[in-house]
């Protein structure tokens, strides 16, 4: 089994920045996959960014790309995402998460595909 627990966040006015990290425990060398999802009231959980834990190729949804990063440390035992120049449509709770599963084509996307899930980090953009 592996643990997330994510940290960071809060609230920010639009065209801040905010950092969020995911502390990964346990079976880490299980992991494929690990990604960050966010859900907003009364909406559909959405993927944000992933990264491959083998070779650390990134994706990131059209909505975040060129505004955030994806990162994970040399020890891979923690995911961070960097959050710049946010929005008040960026406000949510976000999510870190991992997939035991050999990836395919966008996968990274599909929120059944991980199995692991942190408590969430709230995430408030102002105007």
């Amino acid at each position: 089994q592996v643990q997330l627990a994510e940290f960071g966040g809060g609230s920010v006015q639009a065209g801040g920045s905010l950092k969020l990290s995911c502390a990964a425990s346990g079976y880490t060398n299980k992991i494929f996959v690990m990604g960050w999802f966010r859900q907003a009231p009364g909406k559909e959980r959405e993927a944000v960014a992933a990264i491959y834990y083998d070779n650390g190729r990134e994706f990131y949804s059209d909505y975040v790309l060129g505004r955030f990063a994806i990162s994970l440390n040399d020890a891979k035992n923690t995911l961070s995402l960097q959050m710049n120049s946010l929005k008040p449509e960026d406000t949510a709770m976000y999510y870190c998460a991992a997939d035991f599963g050999p990836p395919y084509r966008d996968s990274w996307r599909v929120v059944n595909e991980y199995t692991a899930w942190g408590q969430g980090a709230q995430v408030t953009v102002s105007s």
